[in-house]
């Protein structure tokens, strides 16, 4: 209803001022003055209106300025045709309302500066002067609007067409500061006009006319004699005087943003205490992050488009000077959130990083106390405690982010002493994230850490994900994918701890292992073993050298694998006995390589115990006795008594497999235990057949228990035959001299003889043996196929 009114008397006043208007351009075409007078204040007397909203005030504002050019030109060709110029100053004057008559004035007063026959700042001074008549707060806001826009172009400044003395442009500035003055004050009143149940519309309304205030500031921005001498001692304090005076929230974050936009950017370089000591004294609604960001952000511009601004800042020492501005401002505003206070210390902290990246002094004075600083990012968390609020959590994780963008180098960051602290004050979910993109800027920029030193700063930032928060329990939940992700995230970064110089090394495996121990069982499985493979290569990298080559006990092989004895063990503890299995067998293999027989033997030693206790899956089984064969057929450093024992248990556990067929492929796998490549002493020809003869006596009760299942087929069994038969040929091949063609021979007729009774033909594998061996057969190279002429082949002919 009220918007419809508003259009109502919209189209009424509108309706006026183009029928008085029109009147009054007939009588500028007439040249009739007094009709000119006449028709125009009428026109004019329909801005007097107060049913309007200002924004349909503005629309009527501006039909009625747009007919005054006419009345302006018209003013002027008066004067050049002899009219007096002063005696039309007089005769707009005797308008019967005070508001249309200031309008004429202010228009007549355009042109009677632009003469020059009076002195400008007479006529200036008596305009700005004239218009305090109006002092309703929209018809006055305007009305002092268009005597800006007019005077605009004639204000005597330097370089103008009407300057004059050296002192004239300080009239011009005096006028504009004037005019600024009470515009703001008219634009602040105007909250208090309305009953209080609108004052949410009339704030709307106030931020829509802002402009109107902002074009003063525009304008002294632009005046050649505002030098930084006369911002500093006279445009500054008096527009802050405003500022602060008005204690108005929207006028002061408008005003402020204003004069960080408009006035040069060294002019707030060289008067930034003044600037910054008026934001404590800001109303505490007032978003002063607002502000101050934009400034900051300014000044980094600034620094970033001139390298010769670059002293200025360290000369007016910008930093120390931004930090106590918002050490205060905190300090002032009570109930400033947390998420405010850290976005403040944001802007500070990128400012830094933009201006003056080299002082990483500054940078770690954001994030912590000096006692000769007002504030800092951990001085207003610890008054806080733990944050718990969202929007501030994410601030403070940009805070952290910062440094690495800039960066792109995490040994930089733990340099920052303080920069710990501050993560100290997130919560378990928030503490995690900062420290994925911690490690994800490591990975990402290949960044090396090379010191024990640097190992410890680094595995504090990333605690949350080495070790569980105080206060967690078992209960909270977890999303088993993302701890999966994060712990393999920390299992990578392992691979990046690294140096090249052995000692040190062997202090960051140290290191490592104090840390990533407090992970609890659930970790560990995810993170001991890159440590294990980290410590075996720096143990592979030592071997050859000096037992001791840098004068302690704690660099040599044997003190490296005898820590990651202790360390493994925490493993099967961890209910991860297969993992464990495996790491024993890859120290041992380091052992070995080594030339370390004791300790070999103690990593196989423990292998075994852990396969006999903790290993009860049949499947785990087999899984594990293949890598403790393989691993055991590698070793060369174990004396015949220690690799007898060794290879015997290794047997016994392959025929108490649960399945037979496993127990079939694991003898015949342990057959090689029995005949090694490097060394005639790790041949036993004899033993090799015993093994493999043990496993036909396997594989025949598998196929007696196939046909004695009625309808059952024997492939299955027949295919352990054919796995036999060419584990001869390999034995063979290998030059095993108890490896006959008559017992590969037999082998092949039961193949043949079971093939038939299955009566399902013969499979591909053994197939492709028989092809193979007849291939070798025909051989004209003479070795290999002297080996294969043994065996007769016309059966399967």
């Amino acid at each position: 209803m009220i918007a419809d009114d508003d259009e109502k008397w919209l189209a009424a006043a509108t309706s006026a001022v183009k029928q008085n208007a029109f009147y009054m351009q007939r009588a500028i075409d007439s040249n009739n003055l007094k009709d000119a007078l006449k028709f125009s204040a009428q026109m004019l007397g329909e801005l007097r209106t107060s049913k309007l909203s200002p924004h349909k005030y503005y629309e009527l504002y501006i039909r009625a300025s747009d007919e005054l050019r006419s009345l302006e030109m018209f003013f002027r060709d008066e004067t050049a045709r002899g009219c007096s110029i002063a005696e039309l100053y007089e005769l707009v004057q005797h308008a019967g309302n005070i508001l249309p008559r200031l309008y004429l004035l202010c228009t007549i007063g355009s042109v009677y500066i632009k003469s020059k026959d009076v002195a400008a700042k007479d006529i200036l001074k008596d305009l700005v002067e004239m218009c305090r008549a109006v002092q309703h707060p929209l018809r006055g806001l305007f009305l002092r609007s268009y005597l800006a826009q007019v005077t605009r172009d004639k204000l005597p400044s330097i370089g103008s067409e009407l300057e004059g003395d050296t002192e004239t442009h300080m009239d011009a500035l005096e006028f504009v500061l004037q005019n600024f003055t009470e515009m703001n004050k008219l634009w602040v009143r105007m909250q208090h006009q309305g009953p209080t149940r609108e004052k949410e519309k009339r704030e709307k309304e106030r931020n829509e006319l802002r402009d109107l205030v902002g074009k003063n500031l525009h304008i002294l921005g632009q005046l050649e004699g505002v030098d930084l001498v006369v911002y500093r001692d006279t445009v500054l304090p008096r527009i802050l005087e405003q500022v602060v005076n008005c204690k108005d929230e929207l006028a002061q974050c408008y005003l402020m943003d204003c004069i960080i936009q408009v006035f040069p950017d060294d002019f707030h370089l060289q008067t930034l205490d003044v600037l910054l000591g008026a934001c404590p004294q800001l109303q505490p609604s007032v978003d002063i992050k607002t502000v101050l960001s934009g400034l900051m952000e300014r000044l980094s511009n600034y620094a970033a488009s001139s390298v010769e601004a670059l002293p200025n800042f360290l000369q007016v020492d910008a930093f120390s000077k931004l930090n106590h501005a918002i050490g205060k401002v905190v300090e002032a505003q009570v109930d400033l959130p947390a998420s405010a206070s850290v976005t403040l210390y944001l802007f500070l902290l990128k400012f830094t990083l933009h201006v003056h990246s080299d002082r990483l002094d500054y940078v770690d004075q954001g994030f912590g106390i000096k006692p000769s600083e007002h504030g800092s990012c951990v001085s207003q968390l610890s008054a806080t405690g733990k944050l718990c609020d969202d929007k501030a959590s994410k601030q403070i994780v940009a805070f952290l982010s910062a440094p690495l963008e800039k960066f792109n180098d995490v040994v930089t960051i733990l340099k920052l002493t303080n920069y710990p602290r501050v993560m100290e004050y997130l919560d378990h979910d928030t503490n995690k994230a900062m420290a994925i993109i911690i490690i994800q800027s490591i990975l990402k920029n290949n960044t090396r850490i090379a010191t024990a030193d640097e190992v410890d700063a680094l595995f504090e930032l990333i605690k949350g994900l080495i070790k569980d928060f105080d206060g967690l329990t078992d209960n909270d939940e977890i999303d088993e994918e993302d701890f999966q992700e994060e712990q393999n995230s920390v299992a990578r970064l392992v691979h990046f701890l690294y140096n090249d110089d052995p000692e040190e090394m062997s202090k960051i495996i140290f290191r490592i292992r104090k840390h990533i121990l407090t992970g609890g069982p659930k970790r560990l499985p995810l993170t001991i073993p890159p440590l294990v493979l980290s410590a075996l290569k720096l143990i592979r990298r030592m071997r050859g050298g000096d037992e001791n080559p840098f004068g302690d006990d704690t660099s040599t092989p044997q003190k490296i694998l005898q820590l990651l004895t202790e360390t493994v063990e925490v493993l099967s503890d961890a209910s991860a006995s297969e993992l464990a299995l495996r790491l024993y067998l890859q120290c041992a293999q380091a052992a070995n390589d080594c030339e370390l027989e004791t300790v070999a033997y103690e990593f196989f030693t423990k292998a075994y115990l852990l396969y006999e206790e903790e290993i009860s899956d049949s499947k785990a089984q087999v899984t594990a006795l293949r890598l403790i064969i393989g691993t055991l057929q590698r070793m060369r450093v174990f004396n015949v008594e220690n690799r007898d024992i060794l290879t015997h248990k290794a047997t016994g556990y392959s025929v108490k497999l649960l399945k037979k067929p496993d127990q079939c492929r694991a003898v015949y796998e342990c057959a090689h235990l029995y005949w090694a490549e490097e060394g005639e002493n790790l041949k036993d020809g004899e033993r090799v057949v015993l093994c493999l003869k043990r496993a036909q006596k396997i594989a025949d009760a598998v196929q007696k228990m196939a046909n004695a299942s009625r309808g059952a087929s024997s492939t299955g069994s027949v295919s352990l035959y054919v796995e036999l038969l060419n584990k001869y040929l390999y034995f063979l091949e290998k030059g095993n001299p108890q490896v006959t063609g008559e017992t590969i021979q037999s082998l092949a007729e039961l193949i043949r003889s079971e093939t038939k009774k299955a009566e399902s033909g013969a499979g591909t594998f053994i197939t492709s043996t028989l092809r193979y061996m007849e291939f070798q057969r025909q051989q004209e190279d003479g070795g290999m196929s002297e080996k294969y002429q043994k065996i007769k082949m016309e059966w399967f002919e």
